[in-house]
């Protein structure tokens, strides 16, 4: 049952290829790296969320904050989904209530999101004492036509994902997402400073990374439920 209504703005796609073995290192038990054309990938995404709050209650009471995660894409039980390493966010209630409901690796921290002449500057310093440091400044923006994907390309494995997985105590919970199919852009984006694969035991990955850009997008989401087996 879907229990929250968000809405996600200003994504940047930014995903480098890896050797599988290299993601599956870090991996939790019972997970399986889910690879695309032989590759594993690591996903860095900074965007805004915008009016987070249960579902029909008034949009003026939502939560609006900024988020930055690092990701992977796995299958657990069969079944495929998002894995997050990290998720930073400059909000307490939102890092807070997303712990406690979803188990999810959510850190506070520091962001600065400026749009302007069509770009998006994003910065975001981890200020938690659970998780070594991470830095992040960009800059990215559109470019060309949007679109919609085509089925079994590289831009729908990164993007179209409706499930996440979280390792909690000796099991797995799943979470589940509900949206329309992304409308995405190709992107071109400048990063300045960026530790996150640093900060979660990674090392900068080589090659120069996939990226897409998304515009918005509504979402709900659903109870999260702890899996029966693995």
């Amino acid at each position: 049952m879907n229990v929250l209504s968000m809405r996600w703005e200003d994504l940047l796609f930014a995903h480098w290829r890896v050797e599988p073995g290299t993601v599956e290192a870090n991996l939790p038990g019972g997970f399986e790296v889910d690879t695309y054309d032989g590759a594993a990938w690591l996903g860095v995404v900074p965007f805004v969320m915008r009016n987070i709050r249960p579902r029909g209650t008034p949009r003026c009471l939502g939560l609006d904050f900024a988020e930055l995660n690092l990701r992977t894409y796995v299958r657990v039980g069969g079944e495929r989904g998002v894995y997050f390493f990290s998720l930073d966010a400059d909000d307490i209630l939102g890092v807070t209530g997303a712990r406690l409901g979803y188990d999810l690796p959510y850190y506070r921290a520091k962001t600065d999101v400026d749009t302007g002449d069509g770009e998006i500057r994003f910065g975001s310093s981890r200020r938690d004492p659970r998780a070594p440091s991470a830095e992040f400044d960009a800059t990215y923006s559109p470019k060309g036509e949007g679109f919609v994907v085509d089925e079994g390309s590289l831009a729908e494995f990164l993007t179209e994902r409706y499930a996440f997985f979280v390792a909690s105590g000796d099991g797995v919970v799943r979470g589940e997402i509900s949206h329309p199919r992304w409308r995405l852009y190709d992107a071109d984006a400048e990063f300045r400073t960026n530790t996150l694969f640093d900060a979660n035991g990674f090392g900068k990955p080589d090659g120069d990374p996939h990226l897409l850009y998304g515009e918005g997008i509504d979402v709900t989401a659903s109870v999260p439920r702890r899996m029966s087996s693995v």
